[in-house]
Order: C-alpha cells, then sequence, then structure tokens
C-alpha cells in the first residue's frame, strides 16, 4: 500500500511570505531611524541633513551665499573690522593695530574713562594725512551687542548678521538698510588721506548684500 502524500496548505505559504514582508519593511524602517532621515515618533521640522541638501539644491539659495562670500570683500575688509573688533579696543589702520592712547569701547560704544570717540573723530575727516578720520556717529557697537568681525569666517559673520539676538534685532532687510544708509558705514568709501577704501563699489556690496537677504540669507 503506497502512502498519500500529505496536501501543503496555501495559506501556510502566504503567511509565511507575509512575515517575511514585514519584517524587511520593519528592518529598512530600523536602519533609516538610525540614520537619521525618518523617524515617525519624532515631531518638529526635518533634520538638518535633508534641509541642507534643500537648500543646496535650490539656486536662489546658492546665489544668496555666493552673494554673502563676495560681500565679505567689504565687511572684512580692516576699513569694517577695525570698529568691530574682538576686543574693546578699537583698531586702527590697515594692519588693524589696537588704537593707541588706550582706547576703549565703554558700556554704549562711546568710549570711556574721558577718551570718548567725539573728542577727536568729527564729523568729517581732517585734511591732511595720519589726522584722526571722521564721519557722524563715529563710535563702535555698545558693549552688550559687540557684533564682532574681526576674525570671523564668513560663515560666522554671516550667522551673526542674521541673528537679530546677535545683530541689533534687525531682520536681514533691515542689515542691507544700514549698510546702505548708515553713514559710518559710507565712510569706509572715502577714509580719507592715507587709508584704503573698500575694494568694492557701495552699489554693487548693496546689490550682493540684498541678494543674499532676498534669498533668505543663506550662509555660504
Amino acid at each position: 500500500m503506497r502512502l498519500a502524500k500529505p496536501q501543503r496548505d496555501p495559506s501556510l505559504f502566504r503567511m509565511l511570505a507575509v512575515r517575511l514582508l514585514v519584517a524587511a519593511i520593519a528592518a529598512l524602517l530600523a536602519f533609516f531611524v538610525c540614520r537619521g532621515i525618518f523617524n515617525p515618533l519624532r515631531g518638529g521640522p526635518p533634520p538638518a541633513s535633508l534641509v541642507s541638501r534643500a537648500e543646496a539644491a535650490s539656486p536662489d539659495t546658492g546665489a544668496g551665499a555666493e552673494a554673502f562670500a563676495k560681500a565679505c570683500k567689504v565687511l572684512l575688509h580692516p576699513r569694517c573690522v577695525n570698529c568691530h573688533p574682538e576686543g574693546d579696543r578699537p583698531l586702527v589702520g590697515d594692519r588693524s593695530r589696537p588704537h593707541p592712547m588706550h582706547v576703549e569701547r565703554g558700556r554704549g560704544g562711546l568710549g570711556k574713562n574721558g577718551l570718548f570717540c567725539t573728542t577727536c573723530h568729527q564729523e568729517k575727516n581732517q585734511e591732511y594725512d595720519h589726522t584722526p578720520p571722521g564721519a557722524p556717529e563715529w563710535q563702535l557697537p555698545p558693549e552688550d551687542m559687540k557684533m564682532v568681525f574681526e576674525k570671523k569666517t564668513p560663515r560666522q559673520l554671516c550667522e551673526q548678521l542674521k541673528d537679530p539676538a546677535r545683530n541689533g534685532s534687525r531682520t536681514p532687510a533691515e542689515v542691507v538698510d544700514h549698510v546702505r544708509d548708515a553713514p559710518l558705514v559710507l565712510w569706509g568709501w572715502h577714509p580719507g588721506d592715507g587709508r584704503t577704501p573698500v575694494p568694492m563699489p557701495h552699489a554693487e556690496f548693496v546689490k550682493l548684500m540684498s541678494t543674499w537677504a532676498d534669498s533668505g540669507a543663506p550662509c555660504p
């Protein structure tokens, strides 16, 4: 007598296939979560890596970051850096040396201990080499908002200039207004005899900063 072959239940194969598929999906999901690509339990914005990729793919963002990098030829020039020092002493000259007579920032950026900025710096340049330059509102940024440019990379400077907590509560558009209209900023293009002006026309600089602001203030 020959024994009959046992019948295979198709439902068991379907169940096994479903379990294998679920296991594969779970493993793939775990991989994405571990890599920070996706997390279904976490709210909030998408991962910074994905945001960076999206920004890099945006032509406007790329143009804005490139514009800011070019504008740094002005922002990191001694005519700008000298009034935005790392310490509390202003800098002078094309080599950005500490101001003589131990002049210091003071609480409001106007000087201290009787050595106030406007004692020597009038509202316009004097006529001869090596005499104090001048422009309206001659001062440093105040003690509580130092706005340091000295020794900053373009990216660090960009992050500072678009941060209201570090830029005097300005929006990027208001930063553009400042560099377009502020008398002390404009002085950098007319620094007087014996001083090197910034190496870019003012209109070109303002256009670069406007491109940066209009693109969402991306950083290089």
